[in-house]
């Protein structure tokens, strides 16, 4: 049986390599941006300018249909602190307002200012939040998975990307920095996201 082609709507290595386990083992073949062709757009950046998760993912799902043609599959995560009234929540990879910075370094930035910001507080609960959309020829659907944890002092572990090395899953007693990529993958809010958005697409 052939498997249906699904487009990641995403430039994200880190989201990348996960999505990619996700669906290796699913009824799809999932091909990135640069397998379709699609180059960089400034129009991109604009993308996420919505106050939820789920407007966010399904913004990216509907533009990278049009430019494709094809099903595709796009999301919106970060990462929502208790103490911080939920911040940075959508704002998360764009939290530290460095425009100039990309990858790793934007990393560690992001993390920095979230230590600074917690600087003392006691209540460290957080938790992760993902919305995952498809858009298809009038089709639309968006799911949501989220995972609870705290932040850390300091960051344990190199794997993973963004807060990881900062966010101890509950579930796991360990940071995703720290985990491995199948133990995040059991319980990542990510892979919440997406096994519920698959089983309704199927």
């Amino acid at each position: 049986m052939t498997r249906r082609t699904l487009l990641l709507a995403t430039r994200s290595q880190g989201k990348l390599r996960e999505l990619r386990a996700l669906f290796e083992s699913s009824d799809f073949e999932a091909i990135d941006l640069d397998d379709a062709g699609l180059a960089t757009d400034s129009a991109e950046e604009g993308l996420e300018a919505f106050s939820t998760f789920e407007e966010n993912a399904l913004a990216k799902a509907r533009y990278f249909f049009a430019r494709s043609g094809m099903p595709t599959i796009a999301d919106d995560s970060g990462l929502a602190v208790d103490a911080l009234g939920g911040a940075p929540g959508v704002r998360s990879k764009r939290w530290s307002g460095r425009g100039d910075l990309s990858g790793q370094a934007l990393d560690d930035e992001n993390n920095r200012l979230l230590l600074d910001a917690l600087s003392g507080v006691a209540d460290r609960k957080a938790r992760y939040v993902c919305a995952a959309a498809f858009v298809d020829f009038g089709k639309e659907i968006v799911e949501r998975g989220e995972v609870e944890g705290r932040i850390l002092d300091s960051g344990r572990g190199a794997g993973g990307f963004g807060y990881d090395p900062l966010f101890c899953a509950d579930e796991l007693g360990g940071t995703f920095g720290e985990v491995s990529s199948d133990e995040k993958a059991r319980v990542s809010h990510r892979a919440r996201a997406f096994r519920r958005l698959v089983a309704r697409i199927r």
